[in-house]
């Protein structure tokens, strides 16, 4: 995969990941939820983990919209084909 790629899909998804982890995380305070019935984890540590999966998933989403977008023919600066 190209750098330019990923670059299309890494760093909207962080800034997503940062906009959907404020948002949960300011209605859902992270010490009310137990894990597997019994494990609670530290505010940080939900906090990271929460971030780090919400940017996953929106990392996911860029990757496959990229996947499927209608790929045309590449130009370069002088407007010739490139291969």
């Amino acid at each position: 995969m190209k750098a330019r790629n990923l670059m299309w899909i890494l760093w909207p998804s962080f800034l997503m990941g940062g906009v959907a982890s404020a948002v949960v995380f300011a209605l859902v305070d992270p010490l009310d939820l137990v894990f597997l019935g019994h494990f609670r984890a530290s505010r940080p540590t939900v906090y990271t983990l929460g971030f780090f999966l919400f940017w996953c998933m929106a990392a996911l989403s860029s990757a496959l919209t990229l996947r499927i977008a209608p790929r045309g023919v590449v130009l370069d600066e002088f407007g010739d084909p490139v291969d």
